[in-house]
């Protein structure tokens, strides 16, 4: 088959159109023909830092982790799933787990689910990791109806798809974004849009709370921007967050007693660990989906499979809204 190969990690790592041996299955995968896979920035960090981190793949290195595709083979003990269906998920692209970026991929059967009978191949490709990642975020930082919940980054891949989900169960919900493109998009979606250039924290904060704080803050933006969450967040309340690779002063969560929530959803992947939990939720994903309350935004730009050079370049220049998607 077919597939987009790195070779050679680092700045300057190229994929190259490699053919190479059709998967064969283990026990507990499905064979899946791959219709769509989307760029998330960890694939551009694999591919930049390569074994500087921990969970990159040797070379040469079949990277991609998000996918829709339909079932052409079912390996033994799999019963959720059947030939010719059309699932999605996030189940390779790191480790010892070959990834997306090829015409065939054998994926856990436990890291996929049925895809959602309103979205495109396309739009299904973009929801698995973010929507994971926005889903675990809110649900570990106790959501509930009638909070009034913050999102931080509300146009970008995990943002778009938190305040949704924020709004999907019964949230009050706010977002902040960086100019009139980022805050249109997020009031379209449901969020009240903050200018965070335009807007200091302390003024949103007495605007929208009267100077309590926000119930639960969702931080997708991180590092230094959470000590912006901790300043927003109310006495006592949560702060999810998934970019904590830094270091922080803690001080002011210890003093409003917060709870932080860090969200790396690779673990499963990683880990061989409650893989289960991820079936799970694209399950409740397709649900929400087909019930019309979440739907992936997807960049105007299109690539094809041979691009994937070019779309690691459109995430990695910022001018993107939504998620990067390559077709198959």
């Amino acid at each position: 088959m077919k597939a987009m190969i790195i070779n050679k990690y680092g700045e300057d790592a190229q994929f190259e159109v490699t053919e190479v041996e059709k998967p064969k299955l283990s026990e507990g995968q499905v064979l899946v023909k791959i219709a769509a896979s989307s760029v998330n920035t960890v694939d551009t960090m694999i591919r930049k830092m390569g074994k500087d981190l921990p969970l990159s793949p040797d070379t040469p290195a079949l990277l991609g982790m998000d996918f829709a595709g339909t079932i052409e083979e079912v390996g033994e003990g799999v019963t959720d799933f059947s030939v010719g269906d059309e699932v999605y998920g996030c189940a390779g692209g790191l480790a010892d787990l070959p990834g997306a970026l090829a015409e065939y991929m054998a994926a856990d059967s436990k890291l996929i689910a049925h895809k959602a009978k309103n979205l495109s191949m396309r739009e299904a490709a973009a929801l698995p990791l973010v929507g994971i990642t926005a889903y675990e975020g809110l649900i570990r930082a106790n959501i509930t109806k009638g909070q009034k919940v913050l999102v931080h980054g509300g146009s970008g891949g995990v943002g778009h798809v938190a305040l949704q989900l924020a709004k999907y169960f019964g949230a009050d919900v706010y977002s902040t974004g960086g100019g009139d493109k980022q805050i249109k998009l997020i009031e379209e979606l449901g969020a009240k849009g903050i200018n965070y250039k335009t807007e200091a924290v302390e003024e949103y904060v007495e605007k929208y709370t009267g100077g309590a704080g926000f119930d639960l803050v969702y931080d997708s933006v991180g590092g230094a921007n959470l000590i912006n969450s901790f300043k927003a967040a109310a006495l006592n309340s949560h702060v999810a967050t998934t970019v904590s690779l830094c270091e922080l002063d803690l001080t002011l969560a210890h003093f409003k007693g917060l709870s932080l929530h860090v969200v790396f959803m690779l673990i499963p992947m990683l880990h061989n660990f409650k893989r289960e939990d991820h079936h799970k939720i694209l399950k409740e994903l397709t649900q929400i989906v087909e019930s019309g309350n979440l739907k992936p935004i997807l960049d105007e730009q299109e690539f094809s499979l041979e691009e994937i050079g070019k779309a690691h370049a459109r995430l990695e220049s910022g001018q993107g809204m939504g998620k990067v998607v390559v077709t198959v």
